[in-house]
């Protein structure tokens, strides 16, 4: 790869509410006896150099978590679970890389050449940012806007945007050189948002 793996900070968003999933922490949830988080650390960790979460809540089990990947949990700076956005905000504050890659802490089936493919598309665009799409049964592009690596230059310009009261991943992105990386599998971006997702995925 163009930028090296240890200039590439992992950051797996676990901050959010819950919200469809009841109000339970979704990164703590298990699939296949593991938390949910778990299973995205184990994926994104191989390809990057320093990890971290971005969680509110439960911070002491996270850590736990994180521990055998060394893992430093961060949480948002915003009050009232804001969105991805301050979990992003939180990951490019907080990295010590040139870099950051991020997931959300449901998507446990990432593939293993994604930091590679983003790398490869930010560096032939001089980019930004590199984001993720896949082609759902309709062959209609879906977008997969949190898993994407960004430049941790953009660190203020996110401040801003969210100082501002914006919320909106996509009107951030906007504002930057921004790839989108064509994925053939969808199922490796497959986010468990519901229980019912979630033992989807069990079964699956």
């Amino acid at each position: 790869m163009s930028i090296p793996t240890g200039q590439i900070t992992g950051l797996v968003l676990a901050g959010g509410r819950g919200t469809r999933m009841g109000g339970l922490d979704k990164g703590l949830q298990l699939l296949r006896g593991e938390p949910l988080a778990l299973h995205v650390l184990k994926r994104l960790a191989p390809q990057t150099g320093p990890v971290l979460i971005s969680a509110n809540r439960h911070v002491e089990r996270y850590a736990e978590l994180g521990a055998a990947f060394g893992a430093t949990v961060v949480g948002d700076s915003l009050p009232g679970f804001p969105g991805p956005l301050a979990g992003l905000l939180a990951g490019l504050r907080a990295a010590q890389t040139g870099f950051v890659l991020s997931a959300p802490c449901d998507t446990p089936n990432l593939p293993a050449d994604l930091a590679r493919q983003l790398v490869d598309a930010l560096d032939a665009n001089a980019a930004d940012i590199a984001t993720v799409t896949t082609r759902d049964a309709n062959g209609e592009s879906v977008l997969h806007p949190v898993v994407a690596l960004l430049r941790t230059s953009l660190a203020d310009d996110l401040a801003a945007f969210l100082a501002a009261g914006e919320r909106k991943v996509r009107a951030w992105y906007a504002r930057h050189t921004t790839v989108e990386v064509g994925f053939t599998d969808g199922r490796a971006f497959y986010n468990a948002n519901s229980l019912r997702e979630l033992a989807d995925l069990e079964r699956a």
